[in-house]
């Protein structure tokens, strides 16, 4: 019996400080649910997260590991391999953004030159501790960044969408049906998104300094 046309599949790699999301927004596209209760993960969970798109089925196998290991303390067994990878953190906790390049500086020390996301999630929270003209580290590392929050869907879909992109090596991909999210749980409010994307826009045309942040 001839067997059908193999899904591409990609090994992602999802790091970030505890608390800051990361299993909420994996399981938020598993099973169309906002997890409302945080349990930090028990050793390395690995999501299987299919997508349809216009060139075929894709397929990320979503590596999610306990965000209380610190940053070079994770088993080679979770890097090895790893073709792509997101780094979160929280817009309301300024220490997980501070704690980003130690993150990237893990990710690229054993996986190289991996295509890598940067997702600033809770952005529906108004108290926003990481401010937007903070968020320059993509800037400094030609990183992609998107804002998201995976109690509202904003955003659910972007991070895998650009990574797909990426390794495909098709800008003309698209995914052709939505992933299966439940209804938001909130809404953002669009006056305190406009404001923050004015922010990223503004510090965006700020030129990086020599030096600046060099341990970013």
């Amino acid at each position: 019996m001839a067997q059908g046309p193999i899904t591409p599949t990609f090994k992602l790699l999802l790091v970030g400080d505890g608390g800051t999301g990361k299993t909420t927004f994996i399981k938020r596209h598993l099973t169309g649910e906002f997890e409302k209760k945080y349990n930090a993960t028990l050793g390395v969970e690995v999501h299987p997260l299919g997508f349809t798109t216009n060139l075929g089925p894709v397929q990320f196998d979503v590596w999610d590991t306990a965000g209380q290991v610190k940053f070079g303390g994770l088993r080679d067994v979770y890097y090895i391999n790893g073709q792509c990878g997101i780094i979160m953190f929280d817009v309301t906790s300024r220490v997980t953004y501070e704690n980003v390049p130690n993150w990237h500086r893990d990710l690229v020390r054993a996986c190289k030159d991996i295509p890598i996301v940067l997702c600033g999630n809770k952005i529906d929270i108004k108290k926003h501790k990481a401010k937007a003209k903070m968020v320059t580290f993509h800037r400094k590392k030609n990183l992609q960044y998107y804002d998201i929050s995976a109690k509202s869907n904003y955003n659910a879909e972007k991070p895998f969408l650009w990574l797909a992109r990426k390794l495909i090596g098709s800008q003309s991909l698209e995914f052709v049906a939505a992933p299966a999210l439940a209804p938001p749980d909130t809404r953002v409010d669009q006056a305190i998104m406009a404001n923050y994307q004015k922010d990223m826009e503004d510090g965006a045309a700020i030129p990086l300094l020599d030096g600046e942040d060099s341990d970013l």
